[in-house]
């Protein structure tokens, strides 16, 4: 039985032969194979371990505290993710390296470089958390998990707001056109309508606070926390954002206790060393399929634990945000654009028919409503007054509200 480890190393595997074993005989297990004494060691099947910082903290997690549980009554068996916290420092297994030269071979430039290009990770984000708005969470798992089932990848630009102290709140999921596979995910993007999303956001008083994407149910077997194709897109738009706190948010299946699946939400920043790499061209961009996905492959050698290589384990660019939730200011109720079926003025009447006893603004308080709108308002005067006129939930202008009325009637 291999079961996988995370820690702050990144994601290694331990190999049990006994299926009934106990967390003690886990616990030797990881000593004798991963070199972290029994004593030193704190197990969890819960995920926050990892973002504990003080010793107080890890005394909350006491899953797996006795010695004599039965890792099966924990429902951990083959393939299973343990988290792992511990004191002190190790010498961690790397890829395969190649020497970047020998006793008197006149270094290049490349070289050089290459000494100083040291890939070590990064504790703490730029982001203090991030918390998603109920229903716009929901609005998006809910088309993965009911109408995809996971089977193949989905992906959208989240907005919202960024305080001072990094908190990052995300109030609305633009899903752009796409196409996704089992493995792959492909962004069609539409720079005009994203200039209307742009307006909408502005208008909100919000802006472009990260990206979210699905991992399929194939993936679950795989055991990487992000594959090099993922780490590669995600660094790009985290670039593109330009955005100390960008967060990248990656939705999946999870087997809970019961045998069942649920729907889980784990949250991310690229590190400061992975964005440098991508936007210096460290990153090879074509990913050959003999390629572990849970490595990523450089176009020149760097330094990870003191050794030379082109390889990189794909848990060295990720850091860890806290998630939250709250309810935000819009609804999530409108369909959404860009999906399998198309929106029409139909699903504009019927929305307005089911809130006929909200205030106006009310009734127009959805992100995608506002997308659909924009389209037959102009881009840099009406679109962001709408949008603002939701912002603050003042009366709409009579002019708007016939305009919006007679575009549902006219369906």
């Amino acid at each position: 039985m291999m079961i996988r480890i995370r820690s702050r190393d990144g994601l290694e595997r331990v190999s049990i032969e006994n299926p009934v074993a106990t967390v003690a005989k886990l616990k030797s297990e990881i000593e004798s194979q991963l070199r972290v004494p029994v004593h030193a060691q704190i197990l969890s099947t819960n995920q926050n371990l990892l973002l504990a910082k003080t010793p107080n903290d890890l005394t909350q997690f006491t899953d797996m505290s006795d010695p004599n549980t039965l890792i099966s009554s924990l429902n951990i068996a083959h393939g299973s993710i343990i988290f792992l916290a511990y004191e002190g420092e190790r010498t961690v297994a790397g890829p395969a390296f190649h020497p970047a030269g020998s006793f008197g071979k006149k270094m290049t430039m490349d070289d050089l470089i290459a000494k100083q290009m040291r890939i070590t990770r990064q504790e703490n984000p730029h982001c203090e958390l991030v918390s998603f708005d109920r229903d716009a969470a929901n609005a998006f798992q809910h088309y993965v998990n009911e109408t995809l089932a996971f089977a193949v990848k989905r992906g959208g630009f989240m907005y919202g707001t960024v305080s001072e102290e990094g908190k990052v709140e995300v109030d609305f999921i633009y899903e752009p056109p796409q196409q996704g596979t089992e493995e792959n995910l492909i962004l069609l993007r539409d720079p005009d309508e994203e200039k209307l999303v742009e307006a909408i956001a502005l208008g909100l008083g919000m802006r472009k606070v990260g990206f979210i994407f699905t991992q399929t149910i194939s993936q679950d077997k795989k055991d990487y926390t992000m594959s090099n194709a993922e780490i590669l897109q995600a660094v790009e738009l985290h670039a593109e954002g330009d955005l100390k706190e960008w967060v990248t948010a990656v939705v999946k299946l999870e087997v809970n206790e019961d045998g069942g699946a649920d729907v889980h939400f784990e949250a991310f920043q690229m590190s400061d060393m992975c964005v440098r790499l991508f936007k210096e061209g460290w990153f090879e961009r074509d990913i050959q399929e003999e390629i572990d996905p849970k490595l990523s492959r450089m176009t020149k050698d760097v330094v990870v634990g003191g050794k030379d290589t082109r390889e990189v384990d794909n848990d060295f660019f990720l850091v860890v945000v806290k998630i939250f939730d709250h309810q935000g200011p819009l609804s999530s109720t409108f369909p959404i654009e860009n999906r399998k079926s198309p929106v029409t003025m139909k699903a504009l009447k019927n929305h307005l028919d089911r809130a006929k006893g909200l205030p106006f603004v009310k009734r127009i308080s959805d992100f995608h409503l506002l997308l659909l709108l924009a389209r037959f308002l102009d881009i840099n005067a009406d679109v962001p007054a709408l949008a603002g006129c939701v912002q603050t939930q003042a009366t709409v202008p009579e002019g708007y509200q016939l305009l919006i009325e007679s575009l549902a009637s006219a369906s």
